[in-house]
């Protein structure tokens, strides 16, 4: 970056130079040539009054100096010429200047010179006996110009050259010295400050970056820690019933159980079995949830059926624990995951059967409003800490273990519940005290933006 700043910077000071010098130059030349008419014209009425007063004696043992001086009779023959043969040269009548002299008295030109092979200024004076005294000098070209200052021109582009190089260098500096001081891990201490103005865009993007890198990185971190946790939980929770199993098993195998247990035995394998099945089935959800596998159908649906449906389901588990569940609403039609849906009915019902009380009650409603379709699921059961309200979100987290795995929960539900009402871009909220009951309000939009074609 340096070398191209620098690059630039030099290339800028050393174009500006020589746009200045040609321009100078210009201005040089054609104040020269002004100068060198002026000149002209001066002499020339000079010679003029020598002639008059001395005739062709004037041009004896003159001087000219760079001067070319010519007289010319009235009918445009050369009389004296000092640098040319009058004898041979043409008839002069045709030339500008001489005609201009004839007519007006002074005539002026400039033009190529067959005679002298060069570019001539002309000059011309009317005499009072009608003959003409013409002057011509060789005017100077802008090449001849910049050859007679070669030298000091060539000193004044070397100077040029340098200061240009050194000017450069030093600018590059001033400018990347801030840039690399910049503490890429504080860019907001810089903002508004004079030197950093220019690129306060790019600390305010780094920075920017930096917090979003930051989140990223916290939440690799935090994926991390929950898969592990999730390894090890897994492995605890299968290990029970498949310890359970192997020993129920290993009795029954080894004859140690009388003939009056061997049912109970069956049916404890067949329930740790079963359990062990719930949870394999319910890690899988999860995992399909969690990773964006799950398979989003968006339907037209009724969140009321589908809450009909849940409830006959768990018509069971419900008069087990004597429990009593309502339903109320009316119908709720939206655009959603049929499946996903039972999925968080299911979840949110079967826990408020399981941790309630015998006798108790469950009051699921379903409401709908223009813009978001409600379901609030209300128990009578024994409430949850509020401390604990935060984590009964989290894979296997349970409020009480004991009663967890007495009613046989897998502590996967309100994972699979929260996840898939993260897919339909809802929310969940939470009102519990201890003894006094809990409920859950779920409040999903009628028509999620992936659901409209």
């Amino acid at each position: 970056m340096s070398r191209k700043i620098f690059k630039a910077i030099w290339i800028a000071a050393f174009s500006v130079f020589l746009a200045s010098l040609v321009f100078i130059m210009g201005i040089s030349y054609n104040y020269f040539s002004s100068l060198q008419q002026s000149q002209l014209r001066n002499q020339t009425e000079l010679a003029r009054q020598g002639v008059a007063l001395a005739g062709k004696t004037y041009f004896d043992n003159l001087s000219a100096e760079n001067y070319r001086i010519t007289w010319i009779d009235a009918q445009g023959n050369v009389l004296y010429d000092n640098e040319a043969n009058s004898a041979r040269m043409e008839n002069h009548l045709d030339r500008e200047e001489v005609r201009l002299a004839l007519n007006k008295g002074y005539g002026e030109a400039e033009r190529y010179s067959n005679t002298l092979a060069d570019k001539q200024l002309y000059a011309a004076r009317l005499l009072p006996d009608g003959s003409v005294i013409r002057l011509a000098i060789v005017q100077k070209t802008i090449w001849t110009l910049l050859l007679g200052f070669a030298q000091p021109i060539s000193f004044v582009i070397l100077i040029a050259f340098v200061l240009s190089f050194i000017l450069a260098s030093r600018l590059t500096k001033v400018i990347i010295k801030p840039i690399n001081e910049i503490d890429l891990e504080q860019p907001e201490q810089y903002y508004e400050k004079e030197n950093y103005k220019e690129i306060e865009p790019l600390l305010r993007h780094i920075s920017a970056q930096r917090i979003q890198l930051k989140r990223d990185q916290e939440q690799i971190e935090k994926t991390a820690l929950i898969r592990q946790e999730f390894t090890a939980n897994v492995s605890h929770e299968l290990k029970t019933p498949l310890h359970a199993i192997s020993g129920y098993a290993e009795l029954l195998l080894n004859g140690m159980v009388k003939d009056e247990d061997v049912k109970p035995f069956a049916g404890k394998i067949l329930s740790e079995s079963s359990r062990m099945t719930r949870l394999v089935e319910d890690i899988i959800d999860l995992t399909k949830l969690d990773s964006g596998g799950a398979e989003m159908k968006w339907e037209d649906c009724d969140l009321y059926r589908i809450a009909e449906n849940a409830v006959d389901s768990l018509e069971n588990a419900a008069s087990s624990m004597e429990v009593t569940v309502h339903l109320n609403g009316t119908t709720a039609p939206m655009k959603a995951t049929p499946h996903l849906l039972y999925s968080i009915v299911y979840n949110l019902c079967d826990n408020a059967i399981k941790y309630n009380h015998h006798g108790g009650f469950v009051q699921v409603s379903v409401t709908q409003d223009k813009h978001n379709t409600m379901l609030a699921v209300k128990d009578s059961g024994i409430g949850i800490p509020e401390e604990n309200q935060e984590r009964i979100f989290e894979r296997f987290y349970r409020v009480e273990k004991s009663r967890s795995k007495e009613v046989g929960g897998t502590g996967l539900g309100l994972s699979i519940l929260k996840h898939a009402v993260m897919l339909h871009h809802g929310k969940v909220d939470i009102h519990s005290e201890i003894g006094n009951g809990t409920e859950f309000i779920v409040t999903l939009p009628n028509a999620p933006k992936e659901a409209i074609p």
